[in-house]
This record gives C-alpha cells, sequence and structure tokens, in this order.
C-alpha cells in the first residue's frame, strides 16, 4: 500500500529491518554515529522521543522519509539500557525476573520540513528464572546490542515472557500499527 514511498530507515537493527520488510515498505539502511544521551528528570516516554528525535536531526531528508526510533525499557522507574558486558546483562535479567516492566519505543518521522513524533508503550510480565537460565541466555543469544537485555523474538520471549498488554511489535523494537498509520499522513 505504501511501496511508493522512498523511505530511510536510520537504525542498524535487524528487527525492524526485518519489521519494515513484513510491512511490505522499500527502504534503504543509512547509519549515522549519535550521541544517545538525555537530560536527567525525563521520563522513560520522553527519553525515548527525545533521542529518536536525536537521531533524526542527523538526517536531511529532501525527497525520502527518513524513519528513527529508539527503545528503552524501565522498570520501577529504572532505565534499562543495552547492557556494557556479561555481568550488566545478568543484572538487569535478573531484575525482570519474576516482575512486570515497560517497553517504550519513540519514533520520529521525517520529511522535507515536516516532523513527527510519537511513541508506544507496551507492559511484559516476565516469569522467575534461575541463574542458571540467564546465563543459558546470554550464552546462547548474547543479547548485548538488546535494550534491557533481552529480545521478545528469541528465547526470552518464548520461554520468560508470560504476556504482554500492548503491541508485541513495540517490544521488538518498533510499533508498526502506530507507524503504518502515521505513515499514511505523509503518503
Amino acid at each position: 500500500m505504501l511501496k511508493h514511498l522512498s523511505i530511510v530507515l536510520a537504525s542498524k537493527s535487524p528487527r525492524r529491518q526485518e519489521l519494515l520488510s513484513l510491512m511490505g515498505l522499500n527502504f534503504k539502511v543509512e547509519l549515522k554515529d549519535v550521541d544517545e544521551s538525555y537530560p536527567e528528570g525525563l521520563s522513560p516516554a520522553e527519553i525515548a522521543v527525545f533521542i529518536s528525535e536525536k537521531k533524526a536531526k542527523a538526517f536531511t531528508s529532501d525527497n525520502e522519509i527518513v524513519i528513527t526510533a529508539d527503545t528503552i525499557v524501565a522498570l520501577n522507574g529504572e532505565i534499562l539500557g543495552k547492557p556494557i558486558d556479561r555481568a550488566d546483562a545478568q543484572r538487569m535479567l535478573g531484575k525482570l525476573s519474576g516482575n512486570k516492566h515497560e517497553v517504550y519505543t519513540g519514533v520520529t518521522i521525517v520529511s522535507g520540513n515536516q516532523i513527527k513524533s510519537f511513541y508506544d508503550k507496551t507492559i511484559v510480565y516476565c516469569k522467575t528464572v534461575s541463574a542458571t537460565e540467564i546465563d543459558f541466555y546470554i550464552d546462547n543469544y548474547k543479547p548485548f546490542d538488546k535494550a534491557g537485555s533481552y529480545g521478545v523474538q528469541d528465547w526470552w520471549g518464548l520461554a520468560v515472557v508470560q504476556r504482554i498488554e500492548g503491541s508485541y511489535t513495540n517490544v521488538m523494537g518498533l510499533p508498526t500499527e502506530k507507524l503504518y498509520q502515521e505513515l499514511l499522513s505523509f503518503a
């Protein structure tokens, strides 16, 4: 339906690339290094949108639509970003074990002088897992490039996530239903 759009996905995430492909969109991937720091005092939703907009500002978009996104995992107000090492991943996954947390993805769409940002929130419930299961997950799935140290589309999502409230694709890193609706306004 939106195949005629010339889209740039500014993300190295294979999951975001897969989701755009599944949506039937034609796109190319362009990457730019962007500092992902943010000011203190922002809510998780504000952080996700702030970083997404920061990424978008690194691009110029004359005849193309640029899509940027950032995903944040929050547990009781604490932001769980990408783990810096194995011990950090173990710490994060241990905190998620037996608890519910929120996943926020901020998305920014830019075309010429048009800019639109939005976010989605999903609540994720995890069962309690052992340290051995956490080590198995880290050893076999290497979740070092994922917010919160896990991917809902792999073993963690299949064996540990009990249920979600909200968008599944949001937890993967891109709320596709909301993105589709927003892209219609650019068509």
